[in-house]
């Protein structure tokens, strides 16, 4: 197994050495940072998506989308970021979440070159804590070759998830077009089942991270709150995952969310302490680097405000 190992490291080496000599002169990778007390959030880039506007507002008309754009025409996709939240903190690199690895979109998995450009190594990284399985949040567990790309790693997740994820029952219960999504992430979680901690909404899972119940989008679906300096950063995931949609128009039913009803609710609860409790929001899919906060309209809707980063 070493042997095996050190010729795929080996392998790894040769190729980040034939893309260092392309990419000479390339621009580096976005970098968002955002301090917390004692510890700093980095907002890494793992690309982003394509998505169908029929997948993400199944059923909704094409002239009120584009109203509520405010543009002329609604596009056929949306097109969001995927932001990585990495929180470094006395001696812990925490990863929320890992992004989709080589195996999802051509667009997104560029995660290990954004660590790469930030100068931190995936075998550096203590602990991996995970908002939800969805395959943009999940996959990029492993490499090229299948093996867990942040090996030394702790990894943590829900219960729920994990429960909902593992299920014998989940692959069939699970609409023809999201049946990959379960293949997926069943494949990949034999790989750390050995190393994953689970929690409950409420937990710390350190000094300072709360575990928030945001399910909706995935029967266990977490938010972290990271306490420290002037206010609360809320590390959202994927509750709210439209600049505009999302925050003037929660109450609109999402056809990414499993439970679309409960997504509506938790986005509704979720605005409401984001705005009274001023708190700084990092939304997964948010234009990166996915760092504001929100503001509630006269009219009771709301608003993300991005923030420099």
């Amino acid at each position: 197994m070493a042997k095996l190992f050190q010729t795929r490291r080996n392998v790894l080496a040769g190729m980040a050495g034939i893309a260092s000599s392309i990419l000479v002169g390339a621009p580096a990778f976005a970098l968002g940072r955002h301090t917390v007390g004692d510890g700093e959030l980095l907002m890494l880039s793992d690309g982003n998506m394509s998505l169908p506007l029929s997948f993400v507002l199944p059923g909704r008309p094409k002239a009120e989308i584009a109203t509520a754009l405010m543009v002329g025409q609604a596009p056929d996709a949306l097109t969001p970021d995927c932001n990585i939240t990495l929180l470094k903190r006395g001696d812990r690199l925490v990863l929320f979440d890992v992004g989709a690895g080589p195996n999802f979109m051509p667009s997104t998995g560029e995660l290990p070159s954004a660590l790469d450009a930030a100068g931190i190594d995936p075998t550096e990284v203590t602990d991996v804590v995970f908002t939800h399985a969805h395959p943009d949040h999940f996959w990029g567990l492993t490499d090229h070759f299948g093996d867990l790309l942040f090996s030394d790693a702790a990894y943590h997740m829900s219960e729920a998830e994990w429960a909902y994820w593992s299920a014998d029952d989940t692959l069939e219960k699970t609409p023809e077009e999201r049946k990959t999504f379960v293949v997926g992430a069943q494949n990949r979680m034999p790989l750390i089942e050995e190393q994953v901690s689970l929690f409950k909404p409420g937990a710390e899972i350190f000094a300072g991270v709360e575990a928030m119940d945001t399910s909706g989008h995935t029967p266990g679906h977490i938010s972290f709150v990271v306490h420290g300096g002037e206010k609360p950063t809320l590390i959202g995931g994927d509750a709210l995952t439209h600049p505009i949609i999302s925050f003037a128009y929660p109450q609109w039913e999402s056809g990414s969310d499993t439970d679309p009803q409960q997504g509506v609710a938790t986005r509704k609860m979720l605005l409401d302490r984001l705005s009274t409790d001023d708190m700084a929001l990092i939304g997964f899919h948010l234009p990166h680097p996915g760092l504001g906060h929100v503001e509630k309209n006269g009219d009771g809707a709301y608003a993300f405000i991005a923030d420099p980063a």
